[in-house]
């Protein structure tokens, strides 16, 4: 047995990943009824995930606040800007495909009882009461901006703390991060009961009668990562952008993409920021402030799905008004994660614009419920890469101010 686990260990994560997918999609197709067991794995693992994120993000942002030594600069100031100018562009660009390939829906009843914002003012009102939730509460209900908020407080409060107390929350931190890496070993056979669930539930018919639609998502989200961020990140270090964006979507993308959780996948991207030799003070903040506030592909889903409808319902639509749709979708989205439902039910919001009746909308959120098996995960893998992209962008460009050399390929 333990010659077993040494060779498993010998293996990538990606390539064990792969393998979950590979046998659950077997599993689901040839034997369902016997194989029906392997379903508690997916639940299992996602049930782990989600026990574990919140607090993993208390004790990171805290611990890297109070250990923050006064006067050491960092570079956060131009990784939050960076982080909402990706979310705008990924808003327009989500406008701009949607009208050089317009969607049509066939739109479905099944999203009674959720209740959407109604107005930007409303999702701002939720944004600032989750800010000063109570922190149990905000525990309790994975409410990472409230966890959040209380992240930082605390962790400014104990800066003047005895270094003692500051080894103690450091250790914690560390402890919770160990604890998700050895949840993440677990990952191939969480996919492998999530793959399999999810077929024999929906079927794969489900999401064929939505190929068109699927295919103008996620082809927003790669243009997004493939063209986009690739063109920023060069504006930052002014050398081929790749090596770093493909390590990225490799190392931080494809875990992301499973486990559907931004909070979740936050120690796989600590270490590639180690890996490439990043600033910890820099890092150890923006990675968790990322994982809550930069949603690239939750602008793209919001922008899509409501332009969708739009199309559907033959509205014709002006240029301002499609600007502002992706300001606004980047706005609602950097909330996303503060509302019940996460981005769909922030379609609503987005179809108000436009006059789009309530009930229709909320038909549309069914639609996105139908098809979230693929595009939540495609859009946990955008935003989640990108959180370690940009925060690297922005120290190999403080190198190249120094004239250190920054040798990408070789942490590739």
């Amino acid at each position: 047995m333990n010659n077993l686990l040494k060779k498993l260990n010998r293996v990538s994560l990606v390539k064990q990943i792969i393998a979950g997918l590979v046998i659950g999609v077997i599993l689901a197709l040839a034997i369902p009824g016997v194989a029906k067991p392997v379903a508690i794995f997916g639940s299992l693992f996602v049930g782990a995930l989600k026990a574990v994120a919140p607090i993993l993000v208390l004790f990171l942002v805290m611990s890297a606040i109070a250990q923050h030594k006064r006067g050491q600069k960092t570079n956060m100031k131009m990784i939050i800007f960076l982080y909402f100018l990706g979310t705008f562009l990924a808003g327009l660009i989500a406008v701009i495909a949607s009208f050089l390939f317009p969607v049509s829906l066939k739109l479905t009843a099944g999203t009674e009882g959720m209740t959407p914002p109604g107005s930007v003012v409303e999702v701002l009102r939720t944004l600032l009461l989750n800010i000063v939730d109570n922190p149990v509460n905000a525990l309790i209900n994975a409410n990472y901006i409230g966890i959040l908020a209380w992240a930082v407080l605390i962790g400014f409060a104990l800066r003047s703390a005895a270094d003692s107390t500051k080894v103690v929350i450091g250790n914690l931190a560390d402890a919770m991060s160990k604890i998700v890496a050895w949840v993440i070993k677990f990952a191939p056979l969480g996919i492998m009961g999530l793959v399999f669930e999810s077929i024999t539930t929906n079927g794969l018919s489900s999401l064929l009668g939505y190929g068109k639609l699927l295919a103008v998502l996620i082809g927003c989200m790669l243009v997004v990562a493939l063209i986009v961020n690739p063109l920023i990140v060069y504006t930052m270090i002014r050398q081929n952008p790749y090596p770093l964006v493909f390590k990225c979507l490799k190392e931080s993308g494809i875990t992301a993409f499973f486990t559907r959780s931004s909070a979740s996948n936050i120690p796989v991207n600590i270490k590639i920021c180690e890996e490439l030799g990043l600033d910890k003070d820099s890092y150890s903040v923006s990675i968790p402030l990322g994982a809550t506030i930069n949603m690239a592909g939750a602008a793209v889903t919001i922008s899509v799905m409501t332009l969708a409808a739009v199309h559907t319902l033959g509205i014709q639509v002006d240029i301002p008004t499609a600007i502002l749709l992706s300001v606004m979708a980047a706005i609602s989205a950097a909330g996303a994660s503060g509302v019940a439902g996460g981005s769909l039910l922030l379609i609503p919001l987005a179809a108000s614009l436009f006059g789009i009746p309530n009930d229709v909308a909320m038909q549309v959120v069914a639609v996105g419920f139908i098809i979230g098996v693929v595009q939540d995960s495609v859009e946990t893998a955008l935003n989640s890469s990108t959180d370690v992209l940009f925060t690297a962008a922005v120290e190999f460009r403080k190198w190249r101010q120094e004239g250190k050399v920054i040798n990408i390929k070789k942490t590739s």
